[in-house]
């Protein structure tokens, strides 16, 4: 057997075994979408969640505690501490809302370093995967602080937000690019009534915007991960517990990846699928539309159809005396202008129509 083969051998089998690791979580989850006339208020109160179906609550039966085993808890104790965890999104707008409900019988956050009760964040928006901190960039002799400015949460995220935040930012954002955590990229408030060393609930309600691409140069080179229907994004978080402000060590790691290296490798986040609208919030047939200029010289536009419900039959008028009956119309406009385009849809549960004033214009 040659050496190349048996490399080749080898390396198949390692990539084998990898994929098993990787594969043997199974679980997707869900992120709820809020109609556009229902997004939460992050003010740390649950009120406007209450909308959201129970199936998209995830709970401490769906974390488990990965520290060693000497140590680790083998199941969750609701007395000592309990954690429910809902997604959000809304159409047209790259954000991810959640709503983190806990009881702890011993909250911990008197201090000013990282020595505190947190809830730890990770997204991918466009699962693009891989290792993405400087201790896992693949070139090991690279200078980790330069790794740590080009590599270290460029394009996914880690988010360590302090459950409560007392006198210090409400989190800290593993990365060179601290500014993701701030207006207008992420929102933030509590709600609790308890002091440190108590126990007692507490309600963290906030918003954050995923990147593709977000450096330490600031907002100007970043590229939000656009967020639509029925896409996948990887996401994960971790409940990290003390319970002695004295302690060196956590009494609880509480990860929803089952392999604890997804802190810095967005591989081992799970797949979350940004949901359409939930039927009680839809309605039975509704007309909306887009339109792309595909050649301004020949006056061209591609009308698209992005109606709901049961339609048998569409009308367009492109508001120059021409209409279509066609689903995804292409249409020559006759002279530049601004016109008022209409579609008209009819289905078994009635009509709907929609116009759009002066959006396509012409020259």
């Amino acid at each position: 057997m040659s050496f190349l083969f048996r490399s080749i051998s080898f390396l198949f089998f390692l990539s084998f075994l990898t994929g098993i690791s990787i594969a043997q979580d199974k679980r997707k989850f869900k992120i709820f979408q809020f109609p556009a006339n229902m997004i939460p208020t992050i003010d740390g109160k649950v009120e406007d969640w209450k909308m959201v179906d129970p199936s998209y609550n995830i709970g401490m039966d769906q974390l488990w505690d990965d520290r060693d085993d000497s140590v680790r808890h083998r199941f969750a104790d609701p007395k000592n501490l309990d954690v429910n965890v809902k997604v959000g999104w809304v159409k047209g707008m790259n954000r991810l809302y959640f709503l983190y409900e806990a009881y702890d019988d011993y909250w911990d956050f008197s201090l000013t370093n990282l020595h505190n009760d947190i809830f730890e964040v990770v997204v991918d928006g466009d699962q693009s995967g891989g290792p993405f901190i400087s201790s896992f960039h693949p070139n090991k002799n690279l200078n980790q602080m330069d790794t740590y400015f080009s590599y270290q949460g460029v394009h996914a995220q880690n988010y360590h937000i302090f459950t409560p935040a007392k006198e210090k930012d409400w989190a800290m954002v593993w990365g060179s690019q601290p500014w993701i955590k701030d207006l207008p990229y992420a929102n933030a408030a509590y709600n609790y009534n308890f002091k440190p060393g108590e126990s007692g609930r507490l309600t963290l309600e906030f918003w954050i915007t995923p990147f593709d691409y977000a450096g330490p140069e600031g907002a100007s080179r970043a590229l939000e991960s656009v967020l639509t229907e029925n896409k996948e994004i990887g996401l994960s978080w971790a409940v990290l517990d003390y319970d002695d402000v004295k302690a060196t060590k956590y009494n609880g790691f509480w990860n929803l990846s089952k392999v604890r290296e997804m802190y810095g490798n967005a591989s081992y986040l799970l797949p979350f699928r940004l949901m359409p609208l939930e039927k009680p919030y839809l309605k039975p047939i509704d007309a909306q539309w887009s339109f792309i200029v595909t050649d301004m010289n020949r006056r061209m536009v591609s009308f698209t159809d992005k109606s709901y419900g049961e339609i048998s039959s569409w009308k367009w008028d492109f508001g120059d005396g021409t209409s279509s009956d066609k689903q995804h119309p292409v249409h020559f406009f006759p002279k530049p202008g601004q016109y008022v385009v209409t579609l008209s849809i009819q289905g078994l549960a009635g009509t709907s129509r929609l116009t759009k004033v002066w959006d396509v214009t012409l020259k």
